[in-house]
């Protein structure tokens, strides 16, 4: 050391007291156990220690031993230490309680979406409860059911959409009470009856304890809140509490949603209603415009075609305007209409029966009338009526379905058209009124003075002084009123008089226009009418006088043949002067009693064997029974037919004697009538 360094001198004693170091408060004055111990409570306290480690506390205190005086005392402190824990626990759920049914009672009145508000209020009952499975259920009153809504904590695909009844299971107490129930052992709680079902779904879930509150609404119960845990336990008030609150707050929320539905579902009516109504008004005006348009057609006298071409425009189809006996008499179609029936339609085709049956419809209804449908195009019809009667019939094709406004157009239509066919009639009429009365003239009992009549004859080409043949007929369909008007649209027949007689179709003409009158009648009827018809002929007259007694022959001759079935015929007068006599009083049946009695064996066997016997033995009695004769017109060898006059014979009997051979004969010209 230098000379110059300071020197300290330590002495002996202090230098142990310079190397020691310092101790803590706590390290110098160390706890005992009871210290330590409520130190340790309050420490538990301040962090919200679960109730385990308060109890490992109050197991410390009571390990203390025995005679330690202040053991009684820590004691008591643990257990209100662990009594003010529980009283903390107790307050924090009720927080969380209310603060749970503040959200839910927030979530009211800003969602409107029920299945999200449903699964938050499900959430929370959950969560408050600690239970493992928690779901909502409605009630579906026509079914008695009450179905799971919104669900959360299910394991298995059972539980999703799981129903119930509504006297089945917890449901049927809570229904019935209306009040809340718990159970801790669903499976086994014979306190109601069970639903199998339902049992298996808690069986999978594993479900034992569960608690149940109703959705109530104006004293009504709506639906179900469910909590249930898959071990036991016993649920608090303060949480069936809760889960109440929670049910208020589902049961508005479903009476919310319901309500919102329904004023949803009226606006959308009102709306629907709204534009129905525009809709019906802006059909209404326009078919006011179309009434106003067809009206002024009539008014001004367009022609049929161009009214039938103007309803199809508004209609945006085809038209046809048919008579009486379904022939076309006018047709029109809307620019750019595709449609074909019109054009395939035929008077007495395949659809003939259903359009028969539609305008038999549409007559008793007073409305139109779908007749049938091909190709994605119906036929609608009207009856066009005028006067008395129908004076025929409108026919509508169309493709797309008809609007009622347009319904109404096309019925209105038809009465326009029903008009106009109706002054036509009465126009033909008109001008063939004086030939109705000079034909009728003719044939009345108080026939006129012939020398006026025959003046009034000559202007319809008509001369009384040549021989003159007179025509009545009965046809099936049409009446005879539209056969005579339609005959002489056609002009067919010239110098004819023509007209409807006690409701048979007369024609008066020469006798020497026979064959042309006969075939063009016959044409017509099987052309148009597309009817079975009989009419007779008579033999040409000298003399017009002789017209009164001849029409009331040939009237009596055409009840024989309507009698007799006779169809598609004109017969002469001479073949049916006999028959007219004997048999005008018989009905049908009498007349096949007849025929059965004289020839019906005859008739039978050639049924039978496909042979001739009957049209033999008739051409041989037309040949006054010369047998040579016979064969040659039936162009066969005279033996054979003396064959087959032998098996008539083996059939009939003997005929030889006249009485015999007459009624026979008479027998065989009927069957040949009604052939």
């Amino acid at each position: 050391m230098s000379s110059g360094a300071m020197q300290i001198s330590v002495p002996p004693g202090l230098l142990c007291y310079a190397f020691t170091p310092l101790l803590t408060e706590r390290e110098r004055f160390p706890m005992d156990a009871g210290e330590k111990i409520l130190s340790t409570l309050i420490s538990l306290l301040h962090q919200g220690a679960p109730a385990e480690d308060f109890a490992q506390s109050l197991a410390e205190a009571e390990a203390l031993p025995a005679g330690r005086p202040d053991k009684a005392g820590l004691l008591e402190n643990v257990r209100m230490a662990m009594a003010v824990r529980n009283r903390l626990e107790l307050l924090q759920q009720r927080e969380q309680g209310m603060l749970a049914v503040m959200e839910s009672a927030q979530d009211l009145s800003s969602r409107l979406d029920l299945d999200n508000l449903l699964s938050a209020i499900v959430t929370r009952a959950r969560n408050l409860l600690g239970a493992d499975m928690a779901w909502i259920s409605a009630l579906d009153e026509e079914r008695g059911m009450f179905q799971s809504l919104a669900l959360e904590g299910g394991l298995t695909g059972g539980s999703v959409g799981m129903g119930i009844r509504s006297d089945r299971g917890t449901a049927s107490i809570v229904m019935a009470t209306r009040k809340s129930f718990t159970t801790t052992d669903y499976l086994h709680d014979d306190r109601f009856p069970h639903d199998p079902r339902f049992d298996d779904i808690f069986r999978a879930e594993g479900i034992a304890a569960m608690v149940g509150v109703p959705l109530i609404w104006q004293d009504k119960v709506i639906g179900l809140l469910f909590a249930a845990n898959r071990y036991q336990r016993v649920h608090t008030t303060q949480s069936i509490a809760i889960l109440s609150t929670l049910a208020t707050h589902a049961a508005v929320a479903l009476k919310n949603a319901r309500d919102f539905e329904r004023v949803n579902a009226a606006l959308g009516k009102a709306d629907e209603a709204h534009a129905e109504l525009e809709r019906h008004a802006r059909g209404v005006q326009a078919a006011a415009d179309a009434h106003a348009q067809i009206t002024s057609l009539l008014a001004r006298g367009a022609s049929l075609s161009t009214l039938c071409q103007t309803v199809a425009g508004l209609l945006g189809g085809s038209v046809l305007v048919l008579d009486e006996a379904a022939q076309v008499i006018s047709r029109g179609i809307a620019d750019g209409y595709a449609g074909t029936g019109a054009q395939r339609y035929e008077p007495h085709g395949e659809h003939s029966a259903e359009l028969t049956r539609a305008l038999r419809e549409a007559r008793q209804t007073g409305r139109s009338a779908a007749a049938y449908e091909v190709d994605g195009e119906t036929c609608r019809v009207m009856p066009v009526i005028g006067g008395d009667g129908a004076l025929g019939a409108l026919a509508l094709f169309h493709q797309r379905p008809l609007e009622e406004v347009a319904e109404r157009t096309f019925e209105r239509s038809s009465s326009v058209i029903g008009i106009m066919l109706l002054s036509q009639e009465r126009q033909e009429a008109g001008k063939s009124r004086d030939m109705s009365a000079l034909l009728r003239a003719l044939v009345s009992p108080r026939q006129g003075e012939l020398a006026g009549l025959a003046g009034r004859t000559e202007r319809f080409g008509l001369d009384l002084g040549q021989p003159l043949t007179l025509m009545l007929a009965e046809l099936d369909g049409p009446g005879a009123g539209y056969a005579a008007r339609r005959l002489l649209q056609l002009g067919a027949l010239e110098r004819c008089l023509i007209d409807e007689i006690d409701g048979a179709l007369s024609i008066l003409f020469p006798s020497t226009l026979g064959l042309e009158v006969r075939e063009a009648f016959s044409d017509w009827a099987r052309r148009e009418a597309g009817a079975e018809y009989r009419g007779v002929l008579s033999r040409p007259m000298s003399s017009p006088a002789e017209l009164p007694a001849l029409y009331a022959t040939l009237k009596r001759a055409l009840g024989v043949l309507s009698r007799l079935g006779v169809r598609g015929q004109l017969i002469g007068q001479n073949e049916l002067a006999l028959y007219s006599t004997l048999f005008e009083t018989h009905d049908l049946n009498s007349l096949q009693q007849f025929l059965e009695a004289s020839i019906g064996p005859l008739l039978s066997y050639d049924r039978k064997r496909n042979t001739e016997l009957a049209t033999t033995l008739l051409n041989y009695f037309d040949c006054n029974q010369n047998a040579k004769v016979t064969a040659q017109r039936l162009d066969v060898h005279v033996n054979t037919v003396r064959q087959r006059l032998a098996s008539i014979e083996n059939l009939l009997g003997h005929w030889g004697h006249a009485s015999r051979a007459l009624e026979i004969h008479i027998a065989l010209r009927l069957w040949s009538l009604t052939a």
